[in-house]
């Protein structure tokens, strides 16, 4: 049976059951668009609302764990989001370049894809439909109707929804109707700094991560096309002086001891200032609640993180999943997002506490510790792992001689 015949099979099925859903995305970021494309493939009316006039991204690249490729696969994109990415085996380093991993874990804990984010969300867009998705405008907040929800645009439109899904990233408007007084606070003192350039003569194999004096931390990661990202991260930078570029040098400078990132030096030196983004991070506040009778909050949205743990995209990823489960199980949809609110709610507990045990690692010794406990937690509990009895295979905590920090 081909893919159309499946998904018409699969619509009239659940048509059957009285629940096709008119279901409006507020937010045209990766969360949002894998939430569209998800809900869209179970046979609902979706339509995605974006302020901007285009499908872009913002940031360079993103870095997926198996989770979420996993989601990616159900929707029937994992192979070309795979084709896209450089698969990265990460290590740790000090600012003189010595490498380590935390003793008892092995490469499972270390293995992500780096996917460019523009790449990504055109495989998402084509895997909605263009026509779904509605550009220029923006989901400003809701009217809930009883027998579902009014969806309040910038423009001065409305539209009428069964489930309104803010996915609208952690300015949510979304949120702000649902949660007042949520809005995201500032991580006092956190900025960070990246770009895409093109590939030179850096070390193929990156420096995913260092972690340096003064708490902070970077590197740099090859992408797909003979392009390499570069990162740099604080906490608690102080006052800034200078432009951009200047300021993610003065940082760089932290991770670059004994000859040990004179490329990553070089790099920043030569990225345009126009192409350094330049952000401070914000958090959303631990929330009362995520849904109500015809809404869901979902990815940074609903609780946005510091990306220093790197998976904040995943886990947005993920509750796409749990949602769409969630909403296909018998039962109301009232049930279905109370189950969803249930199910993310207490795993972010966890997360937060892992991102502050992460944030205040010493040296990359103790980062590695912590890293790789919190990326086994996250992989080993992950809703809808098929492999649970997956074996860990103990590495030894030095670098070994010839070895590759990422790889194709």
């Amino acid at each position: 049976m081909s893919a159309r015949s499946l998904n018409r099979v699969r619509y009239q099925r659940i048509s059957a059951r009285g629940q096709i859903m008119r279901v409006v995305v507020a937010g045209g970021g990766l969360v949002g668009l894998t939430a569209a494309a998800a809900l869209g493939r179970l046979g609902h009316e979706v339509t995605v609302v974006e302020q901007a006039s285009e499908i872009r991204a913002a940031g360079a690249g993103i870095g997926l764990w198996e989770n979420a490729l996993r989601e990616f696969d159900r929707i029937g994109i994992g192979a070309a989001v795979r084709s896209v990415g450089h698969e990265i085996d990460a290590w740790f380093f000090d600012a003189a370049g010595r490498a380590v991993r935390a003793a008892g874990y092995g490469d499972y804990e270390h293995r992500f894809l780096l996917v460019p984010r523009p790449e990504l969300n055109v495989l998402l867009a084509d895997a909605i439909g263009r026509q779904r998705i509605l550009l220029g405008d923006r989901v400003t907040g809701f009217t809930d109707t009883g027998e579902g929800v009014r969806v309040l645009l910038e423009s001065g439109r409305s539209m009428a929804a069964d489930l309104l899904v803010g996915a609208d990233g952690v300015h949510s408007k979304v949120r702000a109707a649902l949660v007042p007084d949520s809005a995201a606070r500032p991580h006092p003192g956190h900025y960070a700094w990246r770009a895409v350039v093109p590939a030179g003569h850096e070390r193929p194999e990156g420096t995913v991560l260092t972690v340096g004096r003064d708490r902070t931390r970077g590197g740099y990661s090859r992408l797909l096309g003979d392009r390499t990202m570069w990162m740099v991260n604080q906490f608690e930078v102080g006052e800034l002086h200078g432009t951009p570029r200047e300021r993610a040098l003065a940082r760089a400078h932290n991770l670059a001891e004994d000859g040990w990132h004179d490329e990553l030096l070089r790099m920043i030196e030569a990225t345009p200032e126009e192409a350094i983004l330049e952000n401070p991070i914000l958090l959303v506040p631990e929330l009362s609640h995520w849904t109500a009778a015809h809404v869901v909050l979902i990815g940074d949205a609903a609780h946005g993180l510091s990306p220093h743990i790197s998976a904040g995209g995943t886990l947005g990823v993920e509750d796409v999943g749990v949602l769409c489960a969630c909403l296909s199980a018998d039962g109301d949809l009232a049930s279905a997002l109370s189950e969803y609110e249930h199910r993310r709610s207490e795993r972010f507990a966890q997360v937060r506490a892992f991102s502050t045990e992460v944030e205040f690692a010493a040296d990359a010794g103790e980062f590695a510790q912590r890293y790789a406990a919190f990326s086994h937690w996250m992989l080993t509990t992950a809703p809808g792992r098929e492999n649970p009895d997956r074996t860990v295979r103990p590495v030894a905590a030095e670098f070994p001689t010839g070895a590759s920090g990422s790889r194709k």
